[in-house]
């Protein structure tokens, strides 16, 4: 089983790799979601995590908001995710749609091609695409090379436990041809229920680990 612990800053990790977290989604400003951690922060994580042996998966997003990104956030998104890179993350948490809500196909490929060689999460962008249209998304996606898909399955306000039934269809869809990632209220209390409720071995959360 997979604990992704989604980190603001380093932190937490130490006490939170002690805790059972065995891969970490490393950002900065959980306020708004998460972007880019700073290049010292994701050096220090990777030296700490690496000696640990849990692999970490570096935020690339210049800024909160929305998930549509002018030419030079791409440039930002771009430089940062080299760097990340050459400093040895295991992988990275891209993402980025067109104002009409479909994925931004130009500045995602861009983006797959540097992370080559790099484990790829696309994020909640994927919340974003209109539910008509993620099944497709899941298509494009999986053909690009993408391993896994963040998502809560619905509104970010509701409950998860509400968004199973969705959640279900879309791990169904994607067939093991990509990892569907369920996140976003999920804590050490309903974990399990989660777990065999989607039938999943991998998930994402802030409180998935008790520090009690």
């Amino acid at each position: 089983m997979i604990k992704e612990f989604c980190a603001e800053n380093y932190t937490s990790i130490p006490l939170a790799i002690a805790k059972g977290a065995n891969r970490i989604e490393l950002c900065d400003n959980l306020a708004v979601g998460g972007t880019t951690p700073s290049t010292g922060v994701i050096e220090e994580t990777l030296n700490y995590a690496h000696e640990k042996k849990v692999p970490v998966m570096t935020m690339i997003r210049p800024r909160g908001g929305d998930f549509v990104y002018n030419d030079s956030e791409l440039k930002i998104m771009h430089t940062d995710l080299i760097e990340a890179k050459k400093l040895g993350t295991d992988g990275v948490v891209i993402g980025g749609l067109t104002p009409s809500g479909w994925i931004d196909e130009e500045a995602m490929e861009l983006l797959i091609d540097t992370s080559e060689g790099l484990q790829i999460t696309f994020h909640m962008a994927f919340d974003s695409i209109p539910k008509k249209r993620q099944f497709e998304a899941i298509d494009w996606l999986a053909k690009h090379g993408i391993d896994r898909i963040l998502t809560h399955g619905g509104e970010a306000d509701r409950p998860i436990e509400e968004h199973f039934e969705y959640l279900k269809k879309l791990i169904a869809y994607a067939n093991n041809r990509l990892i569907i990632l369920p996140g976003g209220k999920i804590n050490d209390t309903n974990l399990n229920t989660v777990v065999k409720e989607l039938g999943v071995n991998e998930a994402h959360g802030t409180k998935i680990i008790s520090f009690d």
